[in-house]
């Protein structure tokens, strides 16, 4: 114990960084526990699909979706999500709802502004497509 107190008085600096790295660490682990928005694998996308006639909702570019989605999905940018222009998904407010993007970074954007439009089960696809496609499982092309 003496040589922690010892370190912490000689290296103030990096003690701190070390304190205020492990806060943020602890507080995005108690967010993401209690958020309304769950991550979700691809295994557990294919069976919301299945038993709960979940909708995925893809959110890359126009392009990047024409290159390949998920089987069902629908394309909706994330700029129409936050303009309330949901093409008809208002009616599906309580059915579950996964957002997918390129990686799993932008859709929490996305998956946040559902919720707060009074979407009741908004999940996320984690790792996005680049785990879809890495996990080997099949994508369809749209026809141009």
């Amino acid at each position: 114990m003496q040589q922690y107190i010892e370190f912490v008085t000689n290296h103030p600096i990096l003690s701190a960084v070390w304190v205020v790295l492990f806060i943020m660490l602890i507080t995005s682990l108690i967010k993401s526990r209690f958020s309304a928005i769950k991550q979700i694998s691809p295994t557990e996308l294919t069976l919301q699909v299945n038993r709960n006639n979940a909708v995925v909702l893809d959110i890359r570019t126009e392009a990047d979706f024409a290159k390949g989605h998920i089987t069902g999905a629908k394309h909706l940018p994330l700029a129409d999500i936050e303009k309330q222009q949901l093409a008809g998904l208002e009616k599906q407010k309580d059915v579950p709802i996964i957002v997918v993007c390129q990686a799993g970074m932008t859709a929490s954007k996305a998956a946040s502004s559902l919720v707060k439009q009074g979407f009741t089960t908004v999940s996320i696809l984690q790792g996005g497509m680049g785990s879809w496609t890495g996990a080997s499982l099949p994508v369809v092309k749209s026809k141009r």
